[in-house]
C-alpha cells in the first residue's frame, strides 16, 4: 500500500512538473532562464549547514506550493510576467522532486521525507 501512495505522488508529480513546462512555454518565457533556475529552490538546503531543524525548515519552505502559488496569483492580478515565470519555474522544481519521489523533509536527516527515506 505504501508503494501506491509513493507512486499516484510521483505521478502527481509528474502531471505538476509537466503542467508548469507546458504554461511556462506556451506563455513564450525564455528556455534558458528556465534551465539556469530550475534547480534554484535546492539553495535552501544550504540550511543545513547550520544545522538539521534550520536546514529541514528553511527546505520545505522551498519545496511547498503553497508559497509559489500565492505568488502567481499576485502575478497574475498584477500583470507581472517575471512573477509568473518565476513561479512557474519554481512550481516545475517541486513537481520534479516529487516526481523522483523526493519529499519535505523531517528535522531528523536529510534523508528522510514525508515520501520515504532517501
Amino acid at each position: 500500500m505504501a508503494y501506491l501512495n509513493k507512486f499516484i505522488l510521483q505521478v502527481e508529480g509528474f502531471a505538476v512538473f509537466t503542467l508548469s513546462v507546458y504554461f511556462y512555454f506556451h506563455l513564450q518565457f525564455s528556455w534558458g532562464i528556465f534551465l539556469i533556475l530550475l534547480l534554484a529552490p535546492d539553495i535552501s538546503a544550504l540550511g543545513y549547514i547550520k544545522n538539521v531543524q534550520v536546514g529541514s525548515i528553511l527546505y520545505n519552505l522551498f519545496h511547498t506550493y503553497s508559497i509559489p502559488l500565492i505568488l502567481t496569483i499576485c502575478g497574475l492580478l498584477l500583470h507581472s510576467d517575471r512573477i509568473i515565470m518565476i513561479c512557474l519555474i519554481w512550481i516545475a522544481h517541486i513537481g520534479m522532486d516529487r516526481m523522483f519521489g523526493l519529499g519535505l523533509k523531517y528535522p531528523t536527516k536529510f534523508q528522510d521525507t514525508h515520501l520515504n527515506r532517501i
